[in-house]
Formats: C-alpha cells, sequence, structure tokens
C-alpha cells in the first residue's frame, strides 16, 4: 500500500512546495511510482510541475465538490516517467465554504484517495499555508506529515502550533498519523544563523530530523518558473544533489 505524507507548514516561504515538487520528482526519477496533490489554491506545485492552471478541465476542487472522479482528475508530468498530480488552481480558494454542513467533510480526500493507495508507492500532498479544512483533509489522508523548516530567525515561529493541530487530528481524525519528520530548507553556509537554527530546532523539538539540509541555491530558485523540477532544470546543481539525498532517505525510512 502506497506510503501518504503530506507537507505542511502554515509558515508561508519556507519551502514546502518546492519540497513538494522536487521531493516527488526525484522518488520517481529512483524509481518509484508517485502521485502529487495539490491542495494549495496558488497552484503553485501544479505550474511548477509544467501543468497550465487556466487550461485544466478537472482540478482536486471539483474532485473535493464530487464533480469528477479521481482518475479523471489526474494529470501526466511530462519528462518523468512515474509522475502524476492532481492540480489545483483558485478555485480551491472557495472550498472551505462550499464544505460547510457536509457530513464528513474532513474525510473527502481519504475517501478516495484509498481507492487508488495501492496503485502508488508515494503519495506526496502539498497544503496550504494556513491551518484550515484542506489542511485537515490532507492529514486525515496521510500516514505522516513532513515539515520543511526553513533556516531563518523565526524558524520555529508557528511550529508548535501545527505539532498541536497534527496531535488533534491523531485523537480525533487519523490515529495513526505522526510526524514524518523535519527537512531544513534554504540553507546557507555563509552564515552563523543558518547552523544557529539548525542546532536551536534539534535541541528544541521532539521529532526526527533528516540529515539531508536543502541549501540556499539559484538554480532551485529558478526552476519553478521554467515548469520543470530541478532534476530536469539543472540534474548537476547543488539542489537536484539535495533533493536525491532527500529521496533516499525517505525510500530508506520506508
Amino acid at each position: 500500500m502506497g506510503r501518504v505524507i503530506a507537507i505542511a507548514n502554515q509558515k508561508g516561504g519556507v519551502g514546502k512546495t518546492t519540497t513538494a515538487i522536487n521531493l516527488s520528482a526525484c522518488l520517481a526519477e529512483a524509481g518509484k511510482k508517485v502521485l502529487v496533490i495539490d491542495l494549495d489554491p496558488q497552484g503553485n506545485t501544479t505550474s511548477g510541475l509544467g501543468l497550465d492552471k487556466d487550461e485544466l478541465e478537472n482540478t482536486v476542487y471539483q474532485l473535493i465538490l464530487n464533480e469528477t472522479t479521481l482518475r479523471d482528475s489526474m494529470y501526466k508530468v511530462e519528462g518523468i516517467e512515474n509522475l502524476k498530480i492532481i492540480p489545483s488552481d483558485v478555485n480551491l480558494a472557495g472550498a472551505e465554504i462550499e464544505l460547510i454542513g457536509l457530513e464528513e467533510k474532513e474525510y473527502i480526500l481519504k475517501n478516495e484517495v484509498d481507492y487508488i493507495r495501492e496503485d502508488y508507492d508515494y503519495i506526496i500532498i502539498d497544503c496550504p499555508p494556513s491551518l484550515n479544512m484542506l489542511t485537515v483533509n490532507a492529514m486525515t489522508t496521510a500516514d505522516s506529515v513532513l515539515v520543511p523548516i526553513q533556516c531563518e530567525y523565526y524558524a520555529l515561529e508557528g511550529i508548535s502550533q501545527l505539532i498541536h493541530t497534527i496531535d488533534l487530528v491523531q485523537e480525533r481524525l487519523n490515529d495513526k498519523l505522526k510526524i514524518d519528520g523535519v527537512v531544513f530548507t534554504m540553507y546557507d553556509s555563509r552564515t552563523n544563523l543558518s547552523s544557529d537554527v539548525v542546532d536551536t530546532v534539534k535541541n528544541n523539538l521532539d521529532a526526527y530530523v533528516y540529515q539531508t539540509i536543502i541549501p540556499r541555491n539559484v538554480r532551485l530558485a529558478e526552476a519553478p518558473s521554467h515548469g520543470l523540477p530541478i532534476n530536469l532544470y539543472d540534474g548537476k546543481s547543488a539542489g537536484a544533489e539535495s533533493y536525491r539525498n532527500l529521496a533516499k532517505e525517505v525510500i530508506a525510512r520506508g
């Protein structure tokens, strides 16, 4: 059965979507069958994997409202053999209101994904940068939550709230949910701050910390504007090597 990982942090700009795009692509490159679910209304994972958000007939929005099937909302990612995506667009921003009053609204995504879990080795869910009903749906669907943390001064801000949400979901909605681990992003080896942040988080957070640290990398920042994951945009860059190493760690922890 496929392993479902939600990538979540309600703090914006921490490398959440970058991690969703590039971890998925590197897992697929390693021969794993991967499905990405873009649950962020900004749709940056969708465009970062080369899909035009304005040209899509079916997205996760239609799926949540039961206007399409899971398989009809899947799209193949060009250039990567084993990777598919359920895309998102700005319409998803209204889903919260449309779900009001629905029975079992916390399990809408889970009920869909359960049908196809066995078809994939990994299902990666990119959560919105907030702790709303979409994020709760991701957490009821997931086996674990991967938390990207940016190497900056306010790194721990909001993490306690995220962990509290994960604990609540585990207690009331999905008793199998756990924190997969923390991955550090935007690490700058030239500054003392980055290494101080890593040490602080390790000392204060009771969670597994991935050994792979994602560097601040120009090629990594450029790749989304070309609609390509880093392993296709510049496979020899430090960013590509880091995400390949992260994928190896995720597989090893299987």
